[in-house]
């Protein structure tokens, strides 16, 4: 049989770990670079709500890009929904590059399609 303080040790370990698990899913400013940085291409997978970041993949001159948003609610409240702009779709993407040029994933601030402006951090110029 465990002591009650062996299994509250237990109780608090598990504890911990879980709460520090979103933290690694997180997609802070750190890993980009501090420029601002803008590509043009085609929408090959549209926005996608799942996650702690809404994400979706655009080509431009031959790559596959990453193109990570903000948090779904965020994303969501710049008008920037799942089917919003379609597979195919022209698209301009403004925001920070990973500091890994083997990397092409961008931490976007702005979506730019159809003469409308998906301002995902308004807050960020």
């Amino acid at each position: 049989m465990r002591s009650p303080f062996s299994l509250c040790v237990g109780i608090a370990i598990v504890a911990v770990s879980i709460s520090i698990i979103p933290a690694f899913g997180h997609h802070g400013w750190g890993g980009n670079l501090d420029e601002e940085f803008q590509i043009s291409g085609t929408v090959e997978s549209g926005v996608s709500l799942a996650g702690p970041h809404a994400t979706m993949k655009v080509r431009s001159e031959g790559q596959v890009w990453d193109i990570t948003l903000a948090p779904p609610p965020r994303t969501q409240a710049a008008g920037l929904k799942e089917g919003v702009i379609p597979v195919g779709a022209q698209v301009t993407i403004q925001g920070h590059r990973n500091r890994d040029p083997k990397r092409f994933e961008i931490k976007t601030e702005r979506v730019i399609w159809n003469n409308r402006t998906f301002n995902v951090y308004p807050d960020r110029k």
